[in-house]
């Protein structure tokens, strides 16, 4: 190889073995940490299963009933009716008890990304030292391939279902994190200055002024974490999470078009009933 050969193509000199570092990172930390991260999954463990048992012990007539009046109390008659046929088509494609899995493995994402995601967007906004530094964090999280954070989730956590809502937890918790900041943000000062003249303290003003100002973009990020957590649903079937997703994976490596086309009927009537019921909540 010529000299000008190696002025022209440096990497040919030498390359960063990224991967390998990346590789015994994560060893060591299986090795030395792993009960750590096995406690952690403790509690979405514990969350995941009530919540699946109480989804399966609900009558279908019965849960389709309850749901049509949560509709129709937050989001009227509209989408009262679009949620009651959704779930009755649910059910009569066979699909039910995949589908009530699958619902509750979204709950239990969402509610820890809401546990999590919603304080630290609020210490975002009162710290901008802090939004500096979540911000790139968040945008790696929001960039990299949703395939990729199965690696790490199996190697921490195993596979099964905790680890599945692990990683969708991961996934979709950028966008409540980065609404949350963003809403508490846009709030007017003029609303703060006159909380303070009154006397409101720190607390007194987060949560009598800011929060409720804030509310409508808080919830439009509980919406985008709750259909990015369905979205998820599919790729988290790869390390043996059952649900809808598992029936399209099993579905396409079977070539089995009409078994793939029901689960992702299912994943699309439940994305969009949650959506409209979200949206519903935040206009009010």
């Amino acid at each position: 190889m010529t000299a000008i050969d190696n002025i022209l193509n440096p990497f040919q000199l030498y390359t960063i073995p990224l991967d390998d570092w990346i590789t015994q990172s994560i060893n060591f930390i299986v090795d030395n940490f792993r009960p750590f991260f096995q406690a952690i999954g403790l509690p979405i463990r514990w969350t995941l299963q009530n919540i699946e048992w109480i989804f399966s012990a609900i009558p279908p007539l019965i849960f389709i009933i309850i749901i049509g009046l949560i509709a129709w109390q937050l989001a009227g008659r509209k989408i009262t009716i679009y949620s009651i046929i959704s779930l009755t088509l649910i059910g009569f494609v066979d699909v039910w008890e995949q589908a009530m899995v699958s619902l509750a493995l979204v709950v239990t994402a969402v509610v820890f990304c809401l546990v999590i995601g919603i304080p630290i967007g609020i210490l975002s906004a009162k710290s901008d030292r802090v939004e500096r530094l979540i911000r790139p964090l968040l945008d790696v999280m929001q960039t990299l391939p949703s395939f990729v954070y199965l690696v790490p989730v199996v190697m921490l956590f195993g596979i099964g279902e905790v680890p599945g809502v692990i990683a969708t937890i991961i996934f979709a918790i950028p966008p409540l994190i980065r609404l949350t900041n963003l809403g508490i943000r846009q709030v007017s000062v003029e609303v703060i200055e006159a909380a303070i003249a009154f006397g409101s303290t720190p607390w007194q003003l987060l949560w009598e002024a800011q929060i409720p100002l804030a509310m409508p973009t808080i919830l439009a990020g509980i919406n985008q974490a709750i259909l990015m957590a369905l979205s998820m649903s599919v790729v988290t079937s790869m390390i043996a999470v059952p649900g809808l997703g598992q029936m399209v994976l099993q579905g396409v490596g079977r070539l089995d078009v009409g078994q793939a086309a029901v689960g992702g009927l299912g994943i699309v009537l439940l994305a969009i009933m949650l959506d409209r019921l979200t949206q519903a909540i935040a206009q009010r």
